[in-house]
């Protein structure tokens, strides 16, 4: 297998390698200070920690480009940080510059990914909902309630799942059936403090730089996928007709454009949707390019300025902020917030962290959530959460 030791963020993709990708994904083996991501363009394995971020009440992008200068002073060629934000990105972060870094290319080009991953092991798993399904399709109705009397446009609601194993988990199986699934998505295993590990594969890039490149591909709107064909072509032809979802994709898009618009030269932005699938899902995708105006401005500064988008948050954002706040029954952490690398030179790729879970000993806490709009229904937001959660309860192998 080849691959790139280095302590930085590469320029571009290595040349793909057959068994590269996949082989790095094969060595994560959920250490403290491991981490692992992938996506479309690269694959990262990062092993023990050189720097972290810390916490203070400077702005974190601040915070991040101090520790990546002192890391460089320590003669640390290039260095990035790897890890997650929250939701409140200016509450938590869990960042560090790792000791050492293999890159490769891609997963989707490894023909390797393909073969199947480990089966799931029969686990007898408890699983406690939080909150309960009825309560949930209250807080719906409530937010309904609040959209149609004016106080906000949309709000992004959303709910857990509290599974409990018999025996420790295998987070390495996990992500390598995360990964299988959907190799053309962005996987994710880093860690949190506290032996806590956040794992997932999300489906939605919230914010690439390269060199004055930004790329962002904001996905709302979604419809659950079936295994009947002509169903599932069905559903996705009628995503994209749909008045529902259409605007509550246009809410994100518009909110990036504005949030974007300060930063650069030019920005392109298609008139219309079009469809991103997963496993699990339909949704509706726009991809938004542009040309940054400042060279100086680095992806992390950029993500930070977008983020939470309308696709995790709502719209305006202070009033859907107030409305989680009252109705979700529990404090998001780091779900919903982004998760990816910066390096030293302003270049990253920051996702949106979704589909995923935060590991602890034998626990594992799933999320999931739904816009909400004025013509939503609290079944259908119920129905929709429940085939998100599917992603990475399928992964783990909890039952349907």
């Amino acid at each position: 297998m080849q691959v790139t030791t280095v302590h930085h963020a590469p320029a571009g993709t290595e040349h793909t390698v057959i068994g590269a990708a996949s082989g790095l994904l094969g060595q994560y083996r959920a250490a403290p200070d491991e981490a692992f991501s992938a996506s479309p363009t690269r694959t990262l394995l990062a092993e023990g920690v050189h720097a972290r971020v810390v916490q203070d009440e400077r702005p974190l992008p601040v915070r991040v480009a101090e520790t990546l200068a002192r890391a460089r002073r320590d003669g640390v060629r290039r260095p990035l940080v790897m890890g997650a934000v929250a939701f409140d990105h200016d509450s938590r972060a869990e960042l560090a510059v790792p000791a050492g870094l293999r890159v490769c290319g891609a997963l989707r080009d490894d023909p390797l990914i393909a073969l199947p991953a480990p089966a799931a092991e029969p686990v007898d798993w408890r699983v406690r909902p939080v909150p309960e399904p009825e309560v949930y399709g209250a807080g719906v109705a409530e937010a309904v309630r609040r959209v149609r009397a004016g106080e906000l446009s949309k709000v992004v609601l959303a709910r857990t799942l509290e599974l409990s194993a018999g025996r420790p988990l295998d987070l390495p199986a996990i992500l390598q059936r995360l990964a299988r699934r959907d190799p053309s998505g962005y996987t994710f295993a880093v860690p949190t403090g506290a032996g806590r590990t956040l794992i997932g594969a999300s489906p939605e890039l919230l914010l690439s730089r390269r060199g004055t490149t930004v790329v962002a591909n904001p996905l709302a709107g979604s419809v659950p996928r079936t295994a009947d064909l002509g169903e599932d072509v069905r559903r996705a032809a009628a995503l994209l007709e749909s008045p529902k979802d259409l605007r509550e994709h246009a809410f994100v898009v518009d909110a990036i454009r504005e949030a974007l618009a300060p930063y650069c030269r030019t920005l392109l932005v298609p008139a219309a949707p079009t469809l991103v699938r997963t496993a699990a899902m339909w949704h509706l995708a726009t991809t938004i390019t542009a040309e940054l105006a400042d060279p100086a401005v680095s992806a992390l500064e950029l993500a930070t300025a977008l983020h939470p988008t309308p696709a995790v948050c709502g719209s305006p954002t202070p009033p859907a902020r107030r409305a989680i706040g009252e109705i979700e029954p529990f404090d998001r952490g780091l779900y919903a917030g982004m998760v990816g690398w910066g390096d030293a030179d302003g270049d990253g790729e920051w996702v949106v962290t979704l589909r995923c879970a935060e590991a602890d000993g034998r626990t594992l806490r799933v999320f999931a959530g739904a816009g909400v709009v004025a013509e939503s229904r609290p079944e259908a937001e119920l129905a929709e959460t429940s085939a998100k959660f599917r992603t990475f309860l399928d992964a783990a192998g909890v039952p349907r």
